[in-house]
């Protein structure tokens, strides 16, 4: 299985970004994983938040094949502890799933037609973080996942 991180708009902070860059490089070694970054909507003062939705939920589902299957990080999604995170992994690992598409979205949420398109959501917590943080915690918890699944001495219970 493959597994893709979609985020709208690049990371600024350095200390983030060579984290983010650590728990990929960890992951690398588990699955084949790509973070990709789409870039930020030039001029977004002249859109309404729908405006500016519906053009990113454009990139986003332009970045996707037929083939693969949606899971977005939202607020309202299902919540998980990091063993049930890694059992949901696994499940997916099982039934054949060829690649495994997250993504964060921006400021106000997705798009109509990207919940359409989405085959499930996922909540990191009822928290709020920054999208820039959040990218940071889902890798790390992608990385505890698989080291769960490995019976690896990462996580501890």
């Amino acid at each position: 299985m493959n597994i893709k991180l979609l985020a709208i708009g690049k990371t600024d902070h350095k200390a983030l970004q060579n984290l983010i860059e650590e728990y990929s490089k960890r992951l690398s070694f588990y699955v084949k994983f790509d973070f990709e970054i789409i870039p930020d909507i030039k001029n977004v003062k002249n859109l309404s938040e729908v405006q500016q939705k519906e053009k990113e939920g454009e990139l986003i589902l332009a970045k996707l094949s037929a083939t693969d299957q949606l899971i977005l990080l939202d607020e309202n999604g299902s919540t998980f502890s990091s063993v049930g995170f890694s059992d949901y992994l696994q499940k997916k690992m099982n039934s054949g799933t060829k690649t495994l598409v997250f993504v964060i979205g921006g400021p106000y949420g997705f798009s109509d037609e990207v919940y359409q398109k989405a085959q499930g959501k996922i909540s990191l917590s009822l928290m709020t973080f920054s999208h820039q943080m959040v990218r940071l915690f889902f890798i790390e918890q992608l990385y505890r996942g698989f080291t769960i699944l490995r019976n690896e001495p990462y996580h501890h219970q």
